[in-house]
């Protein structure tokens, strides 16, 4: 896809991308798809497919307790538990806004392996990595934000994420589908949303502007992107998902370069 690499452009040190179609072929590929880069936010998917595993497995249930009082797990994977963005804290009663709270992964990350008495960070290898031939993906830290990947494995995730098979498709539709309509709130780097809409660890585009995602990405459209300066998206009316990693930190260059790059993508998708 000539599309890809307009990332040749971006000002950053490395970067690799990728996309791929609902079937599992991958349509392109451009930079070094096996460069390890640290995913920031973008670990936050990988860590929600693990614990709807656990749920499926029967570990955990999405209405149990879990994190503040109460909050339960879906409370933390839709970032409406009221935690602070960065700390163990309270700012708000469960289900009332949409917190994007770092501290809420940490704790459901903390539910799980206490529920499994398996380190979080093992759970998602044994759940999620291992099974779809992530070899090059590790978390060695908080399930909000320390794993590290390659495009050539994200790419593996964002196919499962099109055409599950370690999980229930009704189970992956949940997840993507909007958890408590309505609610506002900050998406970071790109201020105040109303609404804020996300589902189980996944953020959906919806009608939100402005956003990392492009001008002709549809609605349905989910995914992450993180501080690191990394994205994965899933357009399920385009039929594909794509993968971007690079080694610069987010900032006014990203915001700048990602939505023309999605809609370049798109394009090129639907011609």
């Amino acid at each position: 896809m000539q599309s890809l690499a307009m990332i040749e452009n971006w000002p950053v040190p490395t970067a690799a991308a990728a996309v791929v179609r609902a079937d599992g072929r991958v349509s392109g590929s451009h930079g070094p798809a096996s460069h390890r880069f640290p995913l920031a936010s973008v670990t936050k998917p990988l860590a929600a497919y693990a614990v709807l595993v656990a749920y499926e497995e029967g570990a955990v249930e999405l209405d149990e307790p879990a994190g503040p009082e109460g909050s339960t797990v879906r409370h933390l994977l839709s970032h409406t538990s009221g935690l602070a963005y960065d700390e163990d804290r309270v700012t708000a009663p469960p289900g009332t806004r949409r917190l994007y709270s770092n501290a809420g992964f940490e704790a459901i990350g903390e539910h799980v392996a206490k529920v499994t008495d398996i380190p979080f960070g093992e759970y998602l290898r044994q759940a999620v990595l291992e099974p779809l031939g992530m070899v090059s993906t590790t978390l060695d830290g908080s399930p909000a934000r320390d794993g590290v990947s390659t495009v050539d494995d994200l790419v593996r995730f964002a196919a499962e994420l099109q055409a599950p098979r370690l999980l229930d498709p009704r189970t992956v539709l949940d997840a993507m589908t909007v958890d408590r309509p309505g609610l506002s709130g900050i998406l970071p780097g790109y201020g105040h949303q109303k609404p804020n809409d996300w589902g189980l660890g996944f953020e959906i585009r919806d009608s939100k502007s402005p956003h990392w995602t492009g001008g002709s990405s549809s609605p349905r459209t989910f995914g992450h992107f993180g501080q690191s300066g990394t994205f994965l998206w899933v357009d399920p009316d385009a039929g594909a998902a794509c993968v971007a990693l690079t080694d610069r930190d987010f900032g006014p260059w990203a915001v700048e370069a990602w939505p023309p790059f999605t809609d370049a993508v798109l394009a090129e998708l639907r011609s």
